[in-house]
């Protein structure tokens, strides 16, 4: 008996058990699938409306120290200018101060604080950056 003898008997194989079969592992594999999480199932709470802050003040009164070396600070902190040249970085932080308080509708007032050993022409040098930044409320008070 042949091979072929064995096929020729049986008739066409039965297809129906087979294609049971793979229904039932398509239905097993999408039931037993995760699905990929969308984003907004992360739970991330995003902000809500909220009212605005009000915008920090900027202080409308500054001090300009002079120290015995000829230093100039303004509000404690150094501006870079060279202690026997001329001001001009005092000038513009000055002129951008004045801008700023002038739109916010204040005053600057600027106190000079000069060191009883400091050079008077830096004194004179700091009036000179006060008035090219178009200030007009300028005083003077002890160290």
């Amino acid at each position: 008996m042949k091979a072929s003898d064995i096929f020729e008997s049986a008739g066409k194989p039965d297809l129906t058990p087979m294609i049971d079969v793979v229904f039932l592992m398509l239905v097993f594999f999408m039931v037993t699938t995760e699905l990929v999480k969308q984003e907004a199932d992360l739970g991330i709470q995003l902000p809500s409306l909220a009212a605005p802050t009000a915008a920090p003040e900027l202080p409308s009164k500054h001090t300009i120290d002079i120290l015995p070396d000829g230093t100039v600070l303004l509000n404690g902190g150094s501006l870079g200018d060279d202690p026997y040249g001329d001001l001009s970085g005092l000038t513009s932080m000055l002129a951008g101060l004045k801008a700023s308080a002038d739109r916010l509708q204040k005053q600057t007032i600027v106190t000079i604080q000069a060191d009883a050993y400091s050079p008077h022409y830096r004194s004179i040098d700091v009036l000179n950056a006060c008035a090219r930044a178009k200030l007009k409320f300028v005083s003077f008070s002890q160290m």
